[in-house]
């Protein structure tokens, strides 16, 4: 009985040792069971904006509307897109408005805000170059990567989820960040993308949660600087 019970945990430790060894010779990226399913559209980055059913991009057409050239290199400039849904946009508005009402001050639209500062904002979420997980994957740390227009880094972060939603060996996902110039992550606004890869003829798109308000923070004050004005008189 003695030698059994000696026996029985070396066995145990050789089982888990094999299956170690065997799991790190698989590759030696964490990742390695990533799948990369790439959906395709035949079509450009605006194009594909433009096919989806109402409801979904709607304010951020009407957004492009008002600032073309950022609308110019969805259909013909090479990008990455990390396009937010009518509902972020519907927030942001909403505590922008409820500010405004406090003040005594009129409702503003995604007509009526600073075309200026929209640009500003608008311009983040649009990514140079062409990317998709593959580049983010090597980069437990993330990547910085570069705005569109005026040059503004911007951090994105490969994850996995399980099905309940935490970091784990499940789907993918990407986090997209606003990093304010720091290093520091507690200073950094996070948003995620669930749907990645979206492939079109001049890009990829990666749809951004429901939750995520517009801006990263920043669009009430960058549209609504009425006390600053008030400061100045």
């Amino acid at each position: 009985m003695k030698t059994l019970l000696v026996k029985t945990p070396i066995a145990v430790f050789l089982g888990i040792l094999c299956l170690w060894f065997s799991s790190c010779s698989k590759s030696d990226s964490p990742y390695y069971d990533y799948k990369n399913d790439v959906q395709s559209f035949n079509g450009t980055t605006l194009e594909y904006l433009q096919a989806q059913p109402a409801g979904t991009f709607d304010s951020l057409l009407l957004v492009l509307d008002r600032l073309p050239d950022l609308k110019d290199s969805l259909n013909n400039s090479q990008v990455t897109l990390f396009a937010p849904v009518n509902l972020n946009f519907a927030a942001a508005m909403k505590y922008l408005n409820l500010e405004r009402r406090q003040l005594g001050e009129p409702e503003l639209s995604l007509s009526t805000v600073d075309p200026l500062q929209l640009d500003t904002l608008v311009a983040r979420y649009i990514i140079r170059g062409v990317k998709t997980t593959d580049d983010y994957i090597p980069e437990l740390d993330g990547l910085l990567l570069t705005s569109i227009a005026y040059d503004y880094p911007m951090h994105v972060r490969y994850v996995k989820l399980s099905a309940s939603g935490f970091e784990s060996g499940g789907a993918s996902a990407v986090d997209f960040s606003n990093p304010f110039g720091s290093n520091i992550n507690k200073d950094w606004i996070t948003t995620r993308a669930t749907t990645v890869n979206i492939k079109t003829t001049n890009g990829t798109i990666n749809i951004l949660s429901a939750i995520h308000s517009f801006g990263f923070g920043e669009f009430t004050d960058r549209m609504n600087p009425i006390e600053d004005d008030e400061d100045e008189n």
